[in-house]
């Protein structure tokens, strides 16, 4: 089964909101977002994954990028090898912060503002995300399908 799965692409002053996320190899970071419900649109998942995970509601833009995740590909195969996700990277601009994040997903600690010079040195996935955002911040044209990366 094909999974759907909504993210949001908040930039501010250069920085990158992202959830801060623990597992047994350390701190790991994800755009805000997640898996699509029955019966539920894309701008309706991203709504209701930014409240749930940075307590923010959102005001959904353009559609940036789409990846592809097929886990027997990629270095988590030993867990991930089933599944098969398909991620729509939405820009979005912050409607407000007023809240604390009501459901965070269960490997998140946290919320943290990146600056987008720094994100290499950070573990992101999916990695090939940065060279897209240093792109797009530049005002260069990039890539929409980003293919079956990790």
């Amino acid at each position: 089964m094909i999974r759907n799965s909504v993210k949001a692409i908040l930039i501010v002053d250069d920085h990158l909101l992202l959830t801060k996320n623990q597992d047994a190899e350390g701190y790991f970071y994800l755009c805000p977002g997640g898996g699509q419900e029955h019966g539920e649109t894309f701008h309706a998942t991203l709504q209701r994954e930014c409240l749930e995970e940075i307590g923010a509601s959102v005001a959904i833009g353009e559609l940036l990028f789409i990846r592809e995740y097929i886990g027997k590909n990629h270095e988590h195969t030993a867990f991930d090898a089933n599944v098969h996700q398909v991620e729509y990277y939405f820009l979005c601009q912050l409607n407000d912060m007023t809240h604390q994040p009501i459901q965070p997903d269960c490997h998140q600690v946290g919320i943290e503002w990146i600056s987008l010079d720094q994100l290499a040195s950070y573990r992101l996935y999916p990695k090939a995300l940065i060279p897209q955002l240093q792109q797009y911040r530049q005002g260069q044209k990039t890539a929409i399908y980003l293919g079956d990366v990790n």
